[in-house]
């Protein structure tokens, strides 16, 4: 009969911890539904121009307060006022430290100067560009974001940003 009690108990115990742990998690399942809508209104570049490694991690940071809703150049003014709406919350202009809002762009890579490197594959962050080691390279302009990550780290400086295609405007 003590056996029982006591599995009652510890049961009983372990009941109430799980209780409480699901309530304190609640306002985080509400913090991430927010996080998804604010994610679902950027524009998705991956580009880090609003200094956090990619629009996931920016909507993290609006939802929490850390980050205002004026640091995304891709997104410009309508992302900025679509934010603003969702937030209930004042459009302000677009924080110039992040940069300007430009035209769409996509990435062209100028294939006879191209050495294949692979160092524009690794830095871009939504796999628009296909090669092969010590082969040219190419860019999927379909899935190009023109986030100007595959710039930099080109040794042979063979990247171009052109309009993006009427398509996809």
């Amino acid at each position: 009969m003590t056996a029982i009690l006591a599995v009652l108990v510890v049961a009983t115990c372990f009941g109430l911890v799980l209780m409480l742990m699901a309530n304190r998690w609640r306002p985080e399942t509400d913090m991430e539904a927010m996080v998804e809508r604010i994610d679902r209104v950027l524009p998705q570049t991956q580009c880090g121009q609003c200094g956090y490694p990619g629009c996931k991690p920016y909507a993290r940071a609006i939802a929490s307060g850390e980050a205002d809703i004026n640091q995304c150049p891709p997104g410009g003014e309508t992302g900025i006022r679509r934010l603003a709406d969702l937030l209930a919350r004042e459009a302000k202009p677009l924080n110039p430290d992040n940069g300007i809002e430009k035209p769409p762009l996509v990435a062209l890579i100028r294939e006879a100067e191209c050495i294949g490197c692979t160092k524009c594959i690794q830095a871009c962050p939504v796999d628009a560009i296909i090669g092969a080691p010590k082969a040219m390279h190419t860019v999927l302009a379909d899935l190009c974001t023109g986030c100007e990550l595959c710039i930099p780290p080109c040794p042979v400086d063979c990247i171009d940003l052109i309009p993006a295609p009427a398509l996809r405007m």
